[in-house]
């Protein structure tokens, strides 16, 4: 079924605040320090927005309605996304939404956590009803266990090595290095990948995804009113979610894109191979292969092979993924890591044209981008998968 298009709205302003290991400062310092960073970059005050976005881990107690007060605006519509790493582009497709209905004219889009030394375990202990009674209590708690069986099963089914998602690892710690930002920022070869201690078999250290604090953050406007900021921006050719997709499934093994990718394709008016850039949610490699193939990248099952003969460096002639690092290079700063993807997508589009200097890590001449994210893990899968495509805008 199609949806009402996106064709007047603009993204602009792709923001980040650098993230860091751990932090005494709590949530609201990060979401608040990147909304600075929204209005400084797009040249607006803070009374200017009045839509307001939201996901967080570790805001609570407080919530978006609380964090109007911290902000110092009074916004006419709110959203708070309990999606975790499917928040970005679910963030992007609602605040259009809103753009679009009248209900607000800038709308803010931030996702964000603080990392101290007692965050990620009281969150995976409090994570889920399902995580408090059922799972945590009986010694698998946290996600490790999880993407272990899913990556298990995985190669099981589809006969990929640990070699196949060293591919990925090793090819994004060269994109986090040209970019220069992450927490990892240390070459990672092929060997260094392999001799990784095991944490939870078949994943070993840099399969797995570190906790961190951070934010990233976007505005959601009119083409005209961002024409007339002069913002460089870019453009929703289209978007879609879906929850507990295949929930019949013993084991993990496919996700909800592709119960809309082909709609959002016919919708965007291009195909697969018309992306010139895909940033996935990368938690884990195993995740990342599900995104290419239900996405249509390469048929179900054969993602090992499409890393194997597709480079995925920003410059090496395949096809560019996740350019910034990803979460396996700059860390999971909680709910963020659903914005990491959108965030550098925007970025890529938006740069390198009249008005923004390039990016280090800059995927030449690219005119269509795609995140996707997927997010909200119970004990045997993830329930949210979301995914957007992009268009490089005025440049």
């Amino acid at each position: 079924m199609q949806t009402q298009s996106y064709d007047d709205i603009a993204l602009v302003a792709a923001t980040s605040l650098p993230y860091a290991r751990r932090s005494e400062r709590e949530a609201p310092w990060f979401i608040g320090r990147t909304f600075a960073g929204l209005i400084e970059t797009a040249g607006l005050q803070k009374e200017d927005i009045d839509g307001l976005a939201i996901a967080s881990f570790t805001l609570a107690p407080d919530s978006v309605v609380s964090m109007t007060e911290y902000l110092g605006i009074s916004p006419g519509w709110l959203e708070q996304i309990p999606m975790g790493g499917a928040s970005g582009p679910v963030a992007a497709r609602r605040g259009a939404r809103a753009v679009q209905a009248g209900d607000a004219r800038i709308v803010a889009c931030i996702g964000g956590d603080t990392a101290d030394s007692n965050t990620f375990t009281n969150l995976i202990e409090n994570f889920s009803r399902f995580s408090t009674d059922a799972v945590y209590p009986y010694g698998a708690g946290g996600p490790n266990t999880v993407f272990a069986m899913i990556t298990r099963n995985y190669m099981e089914k589809y006969g990929a090595k640990r070699e196949d998602f060293g591919r990925i690892c090793v090819a994004q710690r060269q994109n986090a290095l040209a970019a220069g930002t992450a927490i990892f920022n240390k070459p990672l070869s092929m060997d260094d990948y392999m001799a990784a201690r095991p944490v939870s078999e078949p994943l070993h250290l840099f399969d797995c995804v570190m906790p961190v604090a951070g934010a990233d953050g976007f505005l959601v406007m009119t083409v005209e009113r961002a024409e007339s900021l002069g913002l460089p921006y870019a453009t929703i050719l289209a978007a879609g979610e879906r929850h507990n997709a295949w929930f019949e499934d013993d084991v993990h093994f496919r996700g909800g894109w592709g119960l809309y990718r082909d709609e959002m394709y016919e919708a965007a008016n291009i195909g697969p191979g018309d992306i010139d850039f895909l940033q996935t949610y990368d938690d884990y490699p195993v995740i990342t292969m599900l995104q290419m193939e239900d996405l249509g990248f390469c048929e179900k099952g054969r993602a090992a092979e499409f890393v194997r003969d597709n480079p995925l460096t920003w410059n090496g002639g395949g096809l560019p993924h996740n350019t910034s690092g990803g979460q396996l290079s700059m860390g999971q700063a909680g709910a963020a890591g659903g914005f990491l993807g959108t965030v550098e997508a925007i970025r890529q589009l938006t740069a390198g044209g009249l008005s923004a200097p390039e990016l280090p890590n800059q995927v030449a001449g690219a005119r269509t981008g795609m995140a996707s994210g997927y997010g909200m893990v119970n004990y045997d899968r993830c329930l949210c998968a979301s995914a957007i495509i992009l268009a490089r805008g005025n440049q």
